[in-house]
């Protein structure tokens, strides 16, 4: 199955059930093998552009704005969690080189293989990264099925390579890797030194969260929630309906306002509350269920499933109960607004809860 990921968001999940405050929010891939990195991008303003998700047989892949690239196994659509899923990173750069991870998604956790099995052919994995993993991608550019094997060489779980080689070939010509000695696919003569370093994050100067919240007035709230156009808050007694407020510093205020709600996902919207005033939060990328043009009731900025932590706002759109699609996304407050700093999705729900990062910022703080 299937989502629709229009823009930075999933404004069809408005239609979708939820449930509130996530246990098991959904993660991005592994981080890469560390790199030396590119000079980071000036403080000022840059537009948000999460990378696209594209899928190809049983294969998810994307890239973020550093032109990091990420494939990701699928189940069966319309199935349940695989046995085992598998992700490949790629770094960009003329040396750019891979890291695997393979995750039991059922249980939530990640595993690690002695070796795998590419149409019969045992490859052993030492570590999943370097010689051993450009080994596994290369063997399976060409192959039909690739076996997780455990201690033993026990047999864990078989999964799909269709359409593995055009997700590949999608990342080289991503990654200015086409024709060239260092692409998987699209190879060719032209030396590593032509293709494109990796573009650095953008870099989001954000003060420390200090204070102490203040306390929107039953007056307040109220207005708030006619500007919102929330639902009828019948429940407004309830635990899930009742706003939460959380200090930004420098005397700011962020309140988070229950607004609409499904089976599993709940809308907040987003009010700054500043000597005595409220004001609709402003937010430098879409968030929550709008706005799209599948976007739900929703008439400012909000999140979804968000919480509050550290000084960082997540929001956590699920597709699906199973948590295996959605995006998933961090926001911090820059003295003036919201600023996305990290987001990572998957569009199709099939089974694997690791979302793909498609944007990444790098957070000074003071």
């Amino acid at each position: 199955m299937r989502i629709a990921l229009p823009a930075a968001t999933l404004g069809i999940l408005a239609a979708c059930s939820v449930q509130v405050a996530p246990d098991n929010a959904a993660s991005p891939t592994p981080s890469p093998t560390p790199v030396a990195s590119p000079t980071p991008a000036a403080a000022a303003d840059v537009p948000v552009r999460p990378g696209a998700l594209k899928t190809f047989g049983d294969w998810a892949v994307g890239c973020d704005n550093t032109h990091l690239c990420t494939m990701a196994s699928l189940g069966p659509d319309g199935g349940l969690f695989p046995e085992v899923t598998m992700a490949i990173l790629r770094q960009p750069g003329p040396a750019g080189g891979f890291d695997l991870s393979f995750d039991v998604p059922g249980e939530g956790r990640p595993t690690t293989p002695v070796a795998v099995s590419v149409d019969g052919k045992r490859l052993p994995l030492a570590t999943l990264n370097g010689a051993a993993a450009q080994a596994v991608v290369r063997a399976l550019a060409n192959g039909t099925t690739l076996a997780v094997l455990e201690a033993g060489d026990r047999q864990r779980a078989v999964i799909s390579l269709a359409g593995a080689s055009a997700a590949l070939r999608y990342i080289d010509a991503q990654q200015g890797r086409a024709g060239t000695v260092t692409a998987v696919v699209a190879t060719g003569a032209q030396p590593a030194d032509t293709v494109p370093e990796a573009t650095a994050a953008p870099v989001v100067r954000a003060p420390v969260a200090t204070g102490i919240a203040a306390t929107p007035t039953a007056t307040q709230l109220a207005r708030m929630r006619q500007v919102a156009g929330c639902e009828d808050d019948r429940m407004a007694d309830s635990d899930i309906w009742k706003p939460e407020t959380h200090p930004l510093g420098g005397g700011a205020t962020l309140v988070l306002l229950p607004c609409s709600a499904g089976a599993y996902n709940l809308s907040s919207t987003l009010f700054v509350m500043k000597d005595g005033k409220v004001a609709p939060a402003r937010v430098d990328a879409p968030t929550g269920f709008g706005p799209t043009p599948a976007a739900g009731t929703d008439r400012l900025e909000s999140v979804v499933n968000g919480t509050w932590k550290d000084g960082e706002l997540t929001s956590y759109a699920k597709g699906r109960g199973l948590g295996d699609c959605g995006v998933s996304q961090t926001l911090v407050w820059d003295g003036t607004r919201l600023r996305l700093t990290d987001q990572a999705e998957m569009g199709e729900c099939r089974g694997n809860p690791n979302y793909i990062t498609t944007w990444r910022t790098q957070v000074v703080r003071g």
